[in-house]
Parts: structure tokens; sequence; C-alpha cells
């Protein structure tokens, strides 16, 4: 894409005031992923998230886009950029309950290259389990929002669980709507 200004000059001659010149601006490339959900994305190249251990059971996975699927929903995909059947649902568990924290431990950080907390984003695996939706809570996912290196970390704190309930669903609103 290239943008067209046309400079304007009082001094310069007739044929020199039309001139114009030309700047041009990169169109910010998308990546396209195969989805079994839903078909091909295109996703911008900052939602794309590497986690280089994979996660839990997935190890050698180790690209996700987040995928966002309405601009009010407290639910994410965190879709496999190599394996198309491969997403999970994750939503920030800060929104469910405000007491939960994850510590971030001096070699976590280390490995995600995060220089300040407050610049990593904790999100949770989700389930449902009959009409609540669940979060993974004893194992919490770390993004480094600057650099999108992402973590799974396991907590051996006793006061959470893999199911921790987060919310109860509607009858009006299954799953596949809300996420």
């Amino acid at each position: 894409m290239s943008l067209r200004i046309a400079s304007e000059s009082r001094s310069a001659a007739p044929e020199q005031a039309a001139a114009e010149v030309r700047v041009s601006i990169p169109l910010p490339k998308q990546v396209e992923i195969q989805t079994t959900r839903f078909g091909t994305v295109r996703v911008d190249p900052d939602r794309i998230i590497t986690f280089r251990r994979g996660l839990l059971g997935f190890p050698d996975w180790t690209r996700y886009a987040l995928l966002q699927m309405g601009e009010e929903n407290y639910f994410f995909w965190l879709q496999c950029v190599e394996e198309p059947s491969l997403a999970f649902v994750i939503t920030e568990p800060g929104l469910f309950l405000k007491e939960y924290e994850v510590p971030f431990k001096e070699e976590m950080r280390a490995e995600l290259e995060l220089t300040d907390p407050s610049g990593g984003q904790v999100f949770v695996i989700c389930n449902k389990v009959g009409d609540v939706i669940t979060g993974n809570l004893l194992g919490p996912l770390i993004v480094n929002t600057a650099n999108r290196l992402a973590q799974q970390v396991v907590l051996t704190e006793k006061r959470w669980t893999t199911r921790q309930p987060l919310m109860q669903l509607r009858a009006s609103a299954p799953l596949a709507q809300s996420a």
C-alpha cells in the first residue's frame, strides 16, 4: 500500500507545485491457521504465543494463536498453529476469583525473559463439567505480553484444584456460544 501526498509550494515553479511524494506503508502480515472448529482463520502475528516446552501432555506443539470470538467475551480459544485439531478454551482466572494469584518464580521469569512481573498475564485452561465451567488453577499459563513467550506452570497449593468452578452455565448459553 502506498500513500500519495500532494505537496504545494507557493515559491516553486508551476510544474513543481503539484509534485507527488510516495510513502510506502507496509501492511501487517497475517498468518493463516487451519482449524477444525473455525476453518481457516487469519490472525495477526502478535496474537501468536510460543510455549518453548509445549503444554503439559503436548510437548511437541509450541505455537498457539489466541483467538477471541467476540468483543465482550471472557473466554478465548488457544488454537495450536501446527495442529488444526488441538485447541483449548482459556480465560483469565482473576475475572472469576479475585484472590487467585500465581507466584512468579525467578526460574520462570528467566525462561520467559520477564523482567517486570506486571508484564505477565495469567490464563487457565477451562472445561465444561455438567453445567459448570471449571478452570485448571493448578496448571496456569503465564504469558510475557511483551515477547509472547509463555509457560505452563504446576502449582502445589492445595487451595485450588484442576477443576475449580468458575461459573454456572444457564440453559440458554451453551459453551459453544460463550467461548
